[in-house]
């Protein structure tokens, strides 16, 4: 298989649309579906910031949380969650969370309620690349990522 018919085979998903947010969760946070997907690589990407952006409020590191339906209840994902909260000086960076779906994983996966600080505020997006098998990812910094957490 070459590099281009792996990069046919990704699945994209916007989770996050982009947004500046101050002051509170993000708007539009939304589930992927992981059907047919061995595993998914979240990415929140951060522009311009000057605050904290974390997981239901500012304290602690965003996370992933899963659920069997679309709308249904969420609970948080084992081992998905940054090691610390997004820094209100961590401009301009990917941070990433792959989950290895060939674990038991619910179908569908969002952010556990992304929150800013409160000044000027956080450019943030999020969006997930569903990816095969065979090309998981190797390191963070092969990525372009800040960091890489594995699930």
């Amino acid at each position: 298989m070459t590099s281009k018919d792996i990069l046919k085979r990704l699945k994209f998903a916007e989770l996050i649309p982009p947004q500046l947010k101050n002051n509170g969760a993000v708007t539009g946070n939304a589930p992927v579906d992981t059907l047919g997907l061995v595993a998914l690589l979240a990415l929140i990407h951060v522009g311009t910031t000057d605050v904290i952006v974390g997981e239901s409020g500012t304290v602690n590191p965003p996370a992933l949380e899963e659920c069997d339906t679309n709308d249904g209840s969420y609970t948080l994902v084992d081992d998905a969650i940054l090691s610390a909260v997004i820094p209100a000086n961590g401009d301009n960076k990917f941070y990433g969370v792959a989950v290895d779906l060939l674990r038991t994983h619910k179908r569908y996966m969002r952010w556990k309620a992304p929150t800013a600080g409160n000044s000027t505020g956080a450019n943030i997006e999020s969006l997930a690349i569903g990816i095969p098998g065979d090309v998981l990812p190797n390191s963070a910094a092969e990525q372009g990522l800040a960091e890489l957490v594995e699930a």
